[in-house]
């Protein structure tokens, strides 16, 4: 019997190093060790402030996986339905250090470990234990076997009567094409409770330019929530019932590295909708853990404690 989780997400998890001192990435010296990738992202932000979190990939049986099966358990996510191969390796990335905008990413995933997941690794007791899924496009980037794994999870989770939530998290470069990647993403959203898309992202997969238009794309195909990141002005979100609303982000002195910012919105709103908060305060904790995140270095160095969360919410900063 699988121990009962709050949520429960998958993807592919990578060792990244990210240069220590800013310049190109040829010419840095010195890097730091990281874990990497979306879905960790929201399943370490979900696990730090309570809620019981697992997390589904393929990893290889090399170094590389050792740290990040380790990285996993020290935040205290589940990772009993992690399966290994001596196959693939495990992916990783580095990343620049910048003064000011977006650092440079470089990927080495290709046939990665991760990206032969496929419906053979499914366990559907481990995924029925748990109360809400969250998805990225991501995993559907990656292959044929991960794009039918997203979909056979998020059929499986509907039917059990639970709660999906999908960050789109375009990544153009994965896909062989914008028209696939639209019209994949948009076919996994008609299969999600809980929609996140950036504003830009909306206007890409949809061709409307507003938050209201891009909402009611997705209302109107089956989706209960869409909420439109705004960035630093925060959220727009409206409900197939029509409750809708805008929510204003948190002051930001210093935006220190804005990766990750998207993920942290994503623990936000989803631990809150599963602490059973009005749409709004989940929106507005999303707010809160989106800034946190762009004060801080790394991926998830700006994920948030229960207590540091309340802190940061109180102040108001």
């Amino acid at each position: 019997m699988s121990k009962q989780l709050d949520a429960v997400t998958f993807g592919e998890p990578m060792a990244m190093f990210y240069a220590n001192e800013a310049g190109p990435l040829h010419e840095v010296t010195s890097f730091s060790k990281a874990l990497a990738g979306a879905e960790s992202n929201v399943a370490t932000g979900l696990s730090r402030i309570g809620h019981k979190t697992g997390y589904v990939t393929k990893l290889g049986e090399d170094n590389f996986g050792q740290f990040i099966a380790a990285a996993l358990n020290k935040e205290r996510i589940d990772t009993g339905s992690i399966t290994y191969t001596k196959e693939f390796p495990t992916g990783m990335l580095i990343k620049s250090k910048v003064l000011t905008g977006d650092p440079k990413v470089e990927y080495f995933r290709k046939n990665s470990a991760a990206s032969k997941l496929s419906l053979s690794d499914f366990d559907e007791s481990y995924f029925a234990s748990a109360g809400h899924l969250h998805v990225t496009s991501i995993s559907s980037a990656l292959s044929k076997t991960c794009h039918e794994f997203s979909l056979h999870a998020m059929e499986f989770m509907k039917k059990s009567g639970k709660t999906v939530s999908l960050d789109p998290n375009l990544r153009p470069t994965l896909w062989p094409d914008k028209e696939t990647m639209v019209s994949t993403i948009n076919d996994l959203a008609t299969r999600c409770d809980w929609f996140l898309p950036g504003l830009s992202e909306g206007k890409t997969l949809t061709g409307l330019d507003t938050p209201e238009e891009i909402a009611g794309y997705y209302l109107e195909r089956g989706v209960s929530l869409v909420v439109i990141k705004l960035g630093p002005e925060g959220a727009y979100y409206k409900t197939a019932s029509g409750e809708e609303g805008y929510v204003g982000g948190f002051k930001v002195e210093t935006v220190v590295d804005t990766v990750g910012a998207g993920d942290g919105f994503a623990v936000g709103v989803i631990s809150a909708m599963l602490e059973k908060l009005s749409v709004a305060e989940a929106v507005k904790r999303g707010n809160a853990i989106g800034a946190l995140a762009v004060m801080s270095p790394g991926d998830m160095d700006g994920l948030p404690t229960r207590g540091g969360l309340e802190q940061f919410m109180t102040a108001g900063v």
